[in-house]
């Protein structure tokens, strides 16, 4: 007969294995809080921090450094350097987040 017989336990064997137990509970909760934070960090940078969410919105403008040049409750205007050189970038805050209302390109 073949199983597992808890009288053939040993005391190492049973500490090894609630060990490997716990890490690997404390490895799970560890990655799913840390999943969690970065989660809740991208949704705050659109709709609490609108100097992070240029750069969330436009990713393919490859933005280098941003300049605010006039902010207001509802609405902020940035002089952004992209790959395609200056372009004014307004953004506007809707009901819950930031979006993008104009993208102009700039002459240098």
């Amino acid at each position: 007969m073949h199983g597992f017989h808890i009288h053939t336990l040993t005391d190492n064997g049973y500490r090894h294995t609630v060990l490997w137990a716990v890490f690997c509970c404390l490895a799970i909760v560890a990655a799913a809080s840390a999943f969690a934070r970065a989660s809740h960090n991208f949704a705050a940078a659109l709709t609490e921090k609108p100097d992070l969410a240029i750069y969330l919105l436009l990713p393919d403008e490859e933005i280098g450094q941003s300049t605010l040049l006039r902010e207001q409750d509802t609405e902020r205007d940035y002089l952004a350097e992209t790959k395609e050189g200056p372009k004014l970038i307004k953004l506007r805050k809707g009901d819950k987040e930031w979006y993008v209302s104009v993208v102009e390109p700039l002459r240098e």
